[in-house]
């Protein structure tokens, strides 16, 4: 069944539920010390090597949140779930964390397909999930707040980016599943719009190791770059792949949307040294604030632990939260959806605002550059936050998208 909704509610906002989702009771205690939050991320599975950084941002936010005297004098009580690299699975547990642990909040999720089977259970029961991740956009709900990136703030800024450089063709290699088909149906009308002809496209299921075919492929078209929405360990095996048949990224450049710091490791940093990203926060951000995010996140686990994106865009969510429940002086879910329009935080990546209609953040888009240190450098950045568009309204070029 949640399959069938969340099919149901690709691309839209699904405003024929806010009424029925807002009656929906909640268990949520509020007249203790603490208050539960649940945190949801794939710590088994392919999706692991991405998403336990990702955990342990949130039990990051939730550490320094409490020592600094918690949220409305209320200390946080974190109810850790393992999504498994599942959907089915991450629709079974935001089950569990709302109905059985009476979460005020839910911060986790990556891939869309986890998202999408998430979204009817939230909406259901009139819960919030904070999903921290960048997305293909063409989605909004009451019930999501989207603290990664939509796509007006990082793909299509990296599609500007690669125009600017002279890029005429491009070669899409993405996992088989929601965000790359829609990223790429998004790259395809940008491209049909601004002269860039589109070389092959080609999707492989999600925990793919043997890339032999696609990487031959890719070789002999010959495309000016690849744009990459692979997502998982199936990067490890593509780019080693990449490289073992003599592709450089001098010659044929790929630009990653999902590979951040803590990827590199996994791929090995002489697999990808020199390829580029796009993403909206790099650990080599040199401002005070990601200075000090970045001691106590290495000082708590480990020193060779890189920050990255996902996980920040994840701690920055937690701190949204507490902000919003602030000055909404509640912790129900009404009030925070009444009052989070303007909610901003001070965050690694630069300041953040909350768009109240949307549900989404302002960003700041950045390119990065990956170096022999395996970690990520800023090579090119917007002049400031870019507001969230999730439905491309304002680009003429994405009419007939989100229908």
């Amino acid at each position: 069944m949640v399959a069938v909704a969340s099919l149901l509610l690709a691309g839209c906002g699904s405003k024929a539920t806010e009424t029925d989702s807002a009656n929906a009771e909640s268990c949520v205690d509020t007249s203790g010390e603490t208050i539960k939050v649940g945190a949801l991320n794939s710590l088994s599975g392919t999706m692991a090597i991405s998403e336990v950084t990702v955990r342990n941002a949130i039990d990051l936010a939730v550490e320094q949140i409490n020592a600094s005297g918690g949220v409305m004098g209320k200390q946080i009580q974190l109810v850790g779930e393992d999504g498994a690299s599942e959907p089915t699975v991450f629709a079974e547990k935001a089950e569990k964390l709302i109905s059985s642990d009476c979460v005020a909040a839910v911060f986790g999720g990556w891939t869309s397909s986890s998202r999408k089977a998430m979204l009817p259970v939230f909406e259901s029961a009139n819960s919030l999930l904070y999903y921290p991740v960048q997305y293909e956009g063409l989605e909004s709900s009451p019930n999501i707040f989207y603290t990664g990136a939509t796509t007006n703030q990082q793909i299509v800024p990296a599609l500007d980016y690669l125009k600017e450089k002279g890029v005429k063709s491009l070669y899409l290699v993405g996992s088989d599943y929601v965000f790359p088909q829609t990223a790429n149906r998004i790259i395809k009308a940008y491209a049909e719009a601004n002269g860039i002809e589109i070389k092959g496209e080609d999707y492989t299921p999600l925990g793919s190791t043997d890339f032999s075919t696609i990487v031959n492929k890719v070789r002999s078209a010959d495309a000016d770059a690849v744009f990459n929405t692979l997502n998982g360990d199936s990067n490890v095996a593509f780019f080693r792949e990449y490289k073992n048949v003599g592709l450089t990224p001098q010659d044929m450049p790929v630009v990653s949307v999902s590979i951040a710091e803590e990827e590199v490791g996994g791929i090995g940093v002489q697999n990808i040294t020199n390829q580029l990203t796009a993403w909206n926060y790099y650990q080599t951000i040199d401002t005070p604030v990601n200075n000090e995010f970045v001691e106590a996140y290495k000082a708590k686990f480990g020193a060779d632990k890189p920050t990255s994106d996902p996980m920040e865009a994840a701690y920055v969510s937690v701190y949204l939260w507490k902000n919003t429940v602030e000055k909404a002086q509640s912790f129900d879910v009404k009030a925070i959806q009444d009052n989070a329009d303007g909610v901003t935080f001070d965050a690694p990546e630069g300041l953040v605002t909350i768009d109240g209609e949307n549900h989404h953040i302002t960003k700041t888009a950045r390119i990065g550059e990956i170096r022999p240190d395996g970690l990520i450098y800023t090579i090119w950045e917007s002049p400031g936050p870019i507001e969230p568009d999730p439905f491309l309204k304002s680009y003429p070029w994405a009419a007939g998208l989100s229908g």
